[in-house]
């Protein structure tokens, strides 16, 4: 009986340690759950009870300088789906079917997106408009919910495309203003926390907490709404009427550098992107601050109000052309290849004559003509507050690549890169009294605490208010001299500007039978509201800026002093009776 009792007291002691391990164990894992794991506990019980949302702000409106909306948003909605809640394959194949009619994507596809994200839950359509919501509402697929969002909308439809630019899928700005702006534009991100139910959706009457987004400011533009459409018509006109390649018209108030419109060709669908075809990409760029070109006679202006400014000339100095300057080696001709004789600047100008561009440079010699370069802004970027702006190009004597030729040739446009908008906002300079100004698109920043507004900016004064008003008397001559062939005048309103017909660059030398047309200008010349740039590239039938781009440039100016009730000069309303 003592060794029976005495083999049921060990049977019964090893059973008692192993509750006793078994306890340990238990208590010891007790234990770790509550004090070492609790906290990864605490996160996956909330996880699946409580769900969390970035609200996102409503991104500001870019507007005109009258308040039209060139791009707004709009109250669009996200669908989300909980992806725990479709684990099971099948059930997930039905509900990706009912729900791909309304957001408009193979059902494939919002299932691929399901199964590779790194997120519980996942965007499967976005933008979707209210009527779309309710659709999704009505189908009452379990883990699948809605979120307010917005999306871009364009009143205006392509106007300004390549300025305005365009926004990501994430609402973030991808080029132009958008991007340049984005920061101001896209507000800030709230936030909202709320209690769930095991199927994922919100608990009607459950706890919540909301931290609301704030709005994006909207950006004022200094673009003028019916100018920018009067721009882009009359440039799609005669870019099909000469079968051009392209073309740029920039309108910029002289007086203050604002800009009023700036459209370029070719450019792109705003309404209807498709960032998928890599062949757009090239039509994304702002061609009036980027694209670089020859600016031709155009360029004569500048030389011209150099050498007056410096007292060298006056508009009825005189100098014998011989139909060819010789430099360094190098044989300079006229554009028509003859030989005028004695001739004043005045003339110069109005004939559009390379040799007397010439006789100006060397009368400045390269120290004071490349001054005066600068001092108009070539070689620099204008500081319009766009990026990607292109400084242009000007060798001069410091380089040891430079010769007198260079100087010569770039006297009358050529051998110098410029932007379209480093020539507005020089003429705009002559129109000015000599004063350079910044250019600028962005009038104001205005948010619903705040208000930043762009104020006109003097760079420095070029030339002489009496420089300036001389030559703008001169070309006042040029536009006189081409208004009788080809239309130009704007009646009760005289006009001054200058023609340029440039030939085009390539590596090695320029494009055979190309040429860039172009007219720059102001109105009313002695009291200019207005400056004006007409660039067309490669026109097709006849090269020269005095019939391709002067036109252009008059009916225009034309509609925007009737646009702008800018009366005419006195003496345009009285006149002798016959």
């Amino acid at each position: 009986m003592a060794r029976q009792g005495n083999g049921i007291s060990k049977r019964l002691g090893v059973v008692i340690v192993l509750l006793l391990i078994a306890t340990l164990g238990l208590v010891g894992r007790l234990a770790h759950l509550q004090l070492v794991s609790h906290q990864d506990y605490q996160e996956q019980a909330q996880d699946e009870h409580q769900g969390s949302l970035v609200l996102n702000p409503r991104r500001g409106a870019i507007l005109d300088r009258n308040g039209y909306p060139l791009a707004a948003s709009v109250d669009a909605y996200d669908v989300m789906v909980d992806s725990q809640v479709w684990d099971d394959p099948a059930q997930a194949q039905q509900r990706a079917a009912a729900l791909a009619d309304v957001v408009d994507r193979p059902p494939q596809d919002i299932l691929t997106d399901l199964s590779t994200s790194i997120t519980r839950e996942v965007i499967v359509g976005r933008g979707l408009d209210y009527q779309g919501s309710l659709r999704v509402e009505d189908l009452r697929l379990p883990g699948v919910r809605l979120v307010r969002t917005s999306r871009r909308v364009y009143p205006e439809g392509n106007l300004a495309a390549s300025l305005i630019g365009f926004i990501g899928r994430d609402n973030v700005g991808l080029t132009g203003l958008e991007a340049d702006y984005d920061r101001d534009l896209s507000g800030a991100a709230g936030s909202l926390f709320y209690e769930r139910d095991g199927l994922g959706n919100k608990i009607a009457l459950g706890s919540s907490e909301q931290v609301p987004p704030q709005p994006g400011a909207d950006i004022i533009l200094t673009i003028d709404r019916y100018m920018q459409r009067l721009a882009e018509r009359e440039l799609d006109v005669t870019i099909e009427k000469h079968e051009a390649n392209g073309g740029t018209i920039i309108i910029m108030d002289p007086r203050t550098g604002a800009i009023l419109a700036m459209a370029s060709r070719p450019s792109f669908d705003l309404t209807n992107l498709d960032l998928s075809d890599e062949s757009k990409m090239d039509l994304y760029r702002n061609r009036a601050i980027i694209d670089l070109y020859e600016p031709g006679s155009v360029f004569k202006t500048i030389t011209m109000a150099a050498a007056l400014d410096a007292g060298l000339v006056s508009p009825e100095s005189v100098y014998v052309d011989e139909g060819a300057a010789h430099v360094s080696g190098w044989t300079i001709v006229n554009w028509d290849h003859g030989a005028h004789g004695t001739q004043t600047a005045t003339q110069l100008l109005v004939k559009s004559l390379n040799t007397g561009a010439v006789w100006l440079s060397e009368l400045l010699t390269p120290d004071r003509f490349y001054d005066y370069v600068e001092r108009f802004g070539f070689g620099q970027a204008t500081g319009v507050g766009l990026s990607g702006e292109a400084a242009g190009q000007v060798r001069t004597p410091a380089e040891d690549v430079w010769s007198e030729v260079d100087m010569a040739t770039n006297s009358f446009g050529q051998g110098i890169n410029v932007t379209p908008l480093q020539i507005i906002t020089a003429i705009s300079a002559i129109a000015n009294d000599g004063k350079l100004v910044r250019p600028y698109v962005v009038q104001e920043v205005r948010s619903s605490d705040d208000r930043q507004v762009t104020q006109p900016m003097e760079v420095r004064q070029v030339v002489t208010a009496e420089a300036a008003n001389t030559l703008t008397q001169m070309m006042d001559a040029v536009v006189d001299g081409i208004t009788s062939i080809y239309a130009v005048s704007v009646p009760g309103y005289q006009v001054a500007g200058k023609t340029g017909t440039a030939s085009i660059s390539i590596p090695g030398g320029y494009k055979e039978d190309a040429y860039i047309a172009s007219f720059a200008g102001f109105v009313p010349s002695d009291d200019p509201v207005l400056a004006m740039l007409i660039k067309i590239d490669e026109p097709k039938d006849v090269p020269w800026g005095s019939a391709v781009c002067a036109p252009v440039f008059a009916r225009m100016a034309q509609s925007i002093l009737n646009y702008l009730k800018v009366p005419p000069a006195p003496e345009a309303l009285v006149h002798e009776s016959p």
